[in-house]
């Protein structure tokens, strides 16, 4: 492997496992001894089989599921999800409740209301720029579902808990701390998550589906956007992302078999966290835009005094080998993304290279 890989901070895709990658690599042309790539292979050949198979034991030894939950394989990114979820779950009678974090929630609720459903926007963090969780809620009762996003790409902003919905299952978008930490499945209806920011590359969402919520989809939608078409068929209905989830199976295992489950992921995350933020907190130069008790793990947001510091900021960074740490061009400033695959080293590489850059201009 090349020597000149930079510290990837990359908001989506993002940085992947780097054994991960040299696995791909090693493999790439003949996949097991088949004498093809697993771009090549049939999705109904055992290889692949044994691909998926493998991916959806991973996924659930890992999140601790029993046998009611269905590991789903879908196409059209969490996007497509936030039209599927009303689709499926949200009979015209009834009301869905949408906690508005930023970005994504906001997207996910005019998918709702394009189709003409009910929703109760049950709490927002919009009066502060979405800088915050809410923790309080105006829930709707007898609600179909409780929808968040867990984590807030754009906003830097996370779900330490969640909310108490008195049964009501949550559905929650968690692409981008998806695998970062052990979650309670008994609070969840559905969890989702696009693969490009925490468990492989673009091209595949997942979705983790209670038995009981697949027991409301209505017949009548069309088959590619019923959930049932996919759990029914091992989500094999029609030709799946095959790569993407030959990857999913390489993270799971690299999550399992290296970094030791979920509650070693979590430390590692604490600790990158710890860090990063110690010396942002530490600091006069740099400012933290969400409030400390809804920082995301997974995307750091940050400002510096002015917007031109902040580009030669982020120029000289990649000069030294930081990339990705331009902010979300909807509010601009600087964001590194800390996802699994960023290790230590690259943290105290970004705080190394921080700590000079604010002697220099500070």
């Amino acid at each position: 492997m090349k020597e000149n890989r930079i510290h990837n901070f990359n908001a989506g895709p993002a940085a992947l496992p780097l054994p991960v990658l040299e696995e791909i690599r090693d493999s790439f042309l003949d996949l097991n001894n088949c004498g093809m790539s697993v771009t090549e292979i049939s999705h109904r050949s055992k290889w692949f089989d044994d691909i998926i198979n493998d991916a959806v034991v991973r996924t659930k030894r890992l999140l601790k599921l029993d046998d009611r939950f269905h590991v789903l394989f879908i196409q059209g990114g969490a996007s497509m999800q936030f039209a599927m979820i009303p689709m499926n779950f949200l009979p015209d009678e009834k009301t869905a409740d949408y906690i508005n974090t930023g970005t994504w929630s906001t997207k996910a609720v005019k998918e709702v209301e394009i189709q003409g459903k009910k929703v109760n926007i049950a709490a927002s963090s919009e009066d502060k720029s979405f800088s915050y969780i809410p923790k309080e809620f105006q829930f709707t009762k007898d609600a179909a579902y409780v929808h968040i996003t867990s984590n807030n790409t754009i906003k830097g902003t996370e779900w330490a808990s969640f909310p108490d919905t008195d049964g009501v299952p949550i559905i929650s978008d968690m692409s981008s701390d998806f695998m970062s930490r052990p979650i309670d499945m008994d609070k969840f209806g559905m969890i989702y998550a696009g693969a490009q920011k925490n468990i492989g590359p673009a091209g595949v969402c997942m979705a983790i589906i209670r038995e009981d919520m697949l027991e409301m989809v209505p017949d009548t939608l069309p088959s590619m956007l019923k959930y049932t078409t996919y759990s029914s068929k091992n989500s094999m209905y029609n030709t799946p992302p095959c790569f993407s989830i030959y990857v999913i199976q390489l993270v799971t295992k690299w999550l399992e078999e290296t970094i030791g489950g979920l509650d070693k992921m979590e430390q590692l995350n604490k600790a990158k966290g710890d860090l990063l933020y110690g010396f942002i907190d530490s600091s006069d130069f740099y400012n933290a835009t969400a409030e400390r008790d809804s920082r995301s793990l997974m995307n750091v947001t940050f400002r510096l005094p002015d917007e031109d510091l902040e580009k030669k900021f982020i120029e000289e960074a990649v000069e030294n080998g930081l990339g990705g740490l331009k902010g979300h061009r909807s509010v601009g400033g600087c964001r590194a993304s800390t996802y699994n695959a960023t290790g230590i080293e690259s943290i105290e590489a970004l705080v190394g290279f921080m700590k000079d850059f604010e002697q220099k201009n500070g």
